[in-house]
């Protein structure tokens, strides 16, 4: 029994890290309404560069972190300014091949600068410490971390976009954007702020990651499903539903891991499908 706890725990904080990789997407589906296929690429994207500033630079993984934020921020709203606002105005299938190309460009990049071997960043041994619980749970203290951030991130979008101007007029732009643009809301530069929140989010997922897991250029596909299958979950608009997908999606896995190693993703997707069958709005969709 304290084993099947053990497990159940240590599926809902790897849950917080899915959170992670699916705020940033569930920001870009719900309000920029459109899927960027280039946002697990981006975030293995941040892991590399995470890689470069602790390995190369010297740089301490705290101070490396919080360089990453505003760097995701900046090429989220370059990338969405520059790139992402042009191809939206043609239609929807255009930013879908957009960001499909950015997608291999990144993964080529990646393999072109850094090989194809897998990676992962030393934190000093603070991925294999761990606190005790109770009894005779332990928790590691790296994934309680990711937790937490996950939720401090969670809180965060909420407070902007539900609790102040700009909040309002990001959400106005999604929901109408002909009529956003007659009362003179500006919206090339509210989406290219939107997108910015997004960069922020693969930024932070991009560096835990590194740290909690290893990683190589083409790992961002898998990241992009896993993100994919916590938002349609959640359904759009609910990031605290995103919370909770990425815990289902981890408990799944772990339960599937169990019974079979060869089992575990596989497990995951599964249950994906079944929850989308039964609630294809997802599990906690706002009205």
């Amino acid at each position: 029994m304290t084993g099947l706890l053990d497990q159940i725990i240590q599926a809902v904080l790897l849950g917080g890290l899915y959170a992670i990789f699916a705020l940033g997407l569930a920001i870009s589906v719900g309000v920029l309404k459109f899927i960027n296929v280039a946002h697990g690429d981006l975030i293995v994207a941040m892991s590399f560069l995470m890689l470069t500033l602790t390995n190369s630079l010297g740089l301490p993984v705290p101070v490396a972190l919080i360089v990453l934020i505003p760097v995701g921020a900046g090429v989220g709203w370059l990338l969405q300014f520059g790139l992402f606002q042009r191809a939206a105005s043609q239609n929807e299938l255009q930013i879908i091949l957009i960001t499909f190309g950015l997608s291999v460009i990144i993964q080529n990049g990646l393999l072109g600068l850094y090989g194809a071997d897998t990676r992962k960043v030393t934190a000093g041994g603070i991925e294999m410490a761990s606190i005790n619980l109770f009894g005779n749970i332990n928790a590691g203290v790296l994934p309680l971390i990711i937790f937490v951030t996950a939720c401090l991130l969670i809180v965060g979008l909420e407070q902007i976009l539900y609790r102040t101007g700009l909040g309002i007029q990001i959400r106005a732009i999604a929901d109408a954007p002909a009529a956003a643009k007659l009362v003179g809301l500006r919206l090339a530069g509210l989406m290219a702020v939107a997108m910015a929140m997004v960069g922020i989010t693969e930024a932070v997922s991009g560096g835990l990651m590194s740290i909690w897991t290893n990683f190589d250029p083409s790992s961002g596909s898998s990241r992009l499903l896993i993100a994919f299958e916590v938002v349609v979950l959640a359904g759009l608009g609910s990031f605290w539903g995103v919370l909770v997908g990425g815990i289902i999606i981890a408990l799944a896995q772990t339960f599937g891991g169990m019974i079979d190693s060869a089992f575990q993703m596989l497990a995951g997707h599964i249950v994906f499908l079944v929850l989308f069958l039964f609630r294809p709005q997802g599990l906690f969709p706002k009205t």
